[in-house]
């Protein structure tokens, strides 16, 4: 399961996406979400299982939305998973 406290993103244009060529080059960002804003650092992921739980979270979420959910559970997206973790 993943924790709360986890905080895991996708590039939807998988590795042409600009902003994920960004965080692979840097390994660091900023991010602002429902209101909080940090500084982050990205890491990869590349555990099949954490891959697995984060596809079934965005099927939770945004099931009902198939035409977003199926491109961001592919092989294209999945291969661009990233773990945030605030820096300090």
């Amino acid at each position: 399961m993943i924790r709360c406290d986890e905080l895991y993103v996708r590039s939807w244009r998988g590795t042409g996406g600009t902003w994920w060529k960004t965080a692979q080059a840097t390994h660091t960002g900023h991010i602002a979400a429902g209101g909080v804003e940090a500084d982050v650092t990205f890491a990869p992921v590349g555990d099949l299982a954490v891959n697995d739980r984060v596809d079934a979270a965005y099927q939770t979420k945004y099931g009902h939305y198939s035409g977003y959910v199926e491109p961001m559970v592919g092989e294209q997206a999945r291969a661009t998973t990233l773990r945030l973790a605030p820096r300090s």
